[in-house]
């Protein structure tokens, strides 16, 4: 196994899965600390966005487990996960999970090193977007204006403006009595 990889621009949609080789205590304190991020230099990275990064004991997912979380969790296709089910059962202790938009979008190559020891790389599933017609026929139609380009006419005309005018100027004439 290389000991770097690659991650190209505006990558999208990759999920990498990293054992950390650590005990409990350990695996705290490999998280974020007084500015410093332990699990960055692990990486071999200057840059973290931390909503893309997760760090836990495989025994905080009870119930469903190192591959129901990455299934049902992050979206990984089961078909993907079926022949890795005995080796994500296998892990005990801490993983680290890191996103594609970790990285900001920009190319980096990843050193990773003890404690870490890269499981697998996995893709999203996405189902493909489908355009389906709307349910009403009141969002069919044509696009653009069919109305005319002539401006629209006031329907009474002059009169209710005059009529406001008219009142201003008494209720002004009244108070200045």
């Amino acid at each position: 196994m290389s000991d770097k990889m690659d991650v190209p621009a505006r990558e999208d949609g990759v999920v990498r899965l990293f054992a950390v080789d650590l005990d409990p205590m350990a695996l705290e304190a490999f998280g974020r600390r007084n500015g410093s991020w332990p699990v960055a230099d692990a990486l071999g990275v200057e840059m973290l966005a931390p909503d893309q990064v997760e760090l836990f004991a495989v025994s905080d997912l009870t119930g469903v487990g190192l591959t129901g979380y990455l299934e049902e969790g992050l979206g990984v296709a089961p078909a993907e996960l079926a022949g890795m089910r005995p080796q994500l059962e296998a892990v005990k202790d801490g993983v680290l999970i890191v996103r594609s938009r970790a990285f900001g979008g920009a190319a980096v190559t990843l050193h990773p090193r003890a404690p870490l020891r890269h499981i697998a790389t996995f893709h999203e599933e996405r189902p493909p977007v489908q355009f389906e017609p709307l349910p009403s026929a009141g969002a069919a139609g044509v696009i653009g204006s069919t109305a005319s380009s002539e401006r629209p006419r006031a329907k009474h005309g002059w009169w209710p403006m005059a009529l406001i005018v008219i009142g201003v100027i008494i209720i002004g004439l009244a108070l200045a009595l």
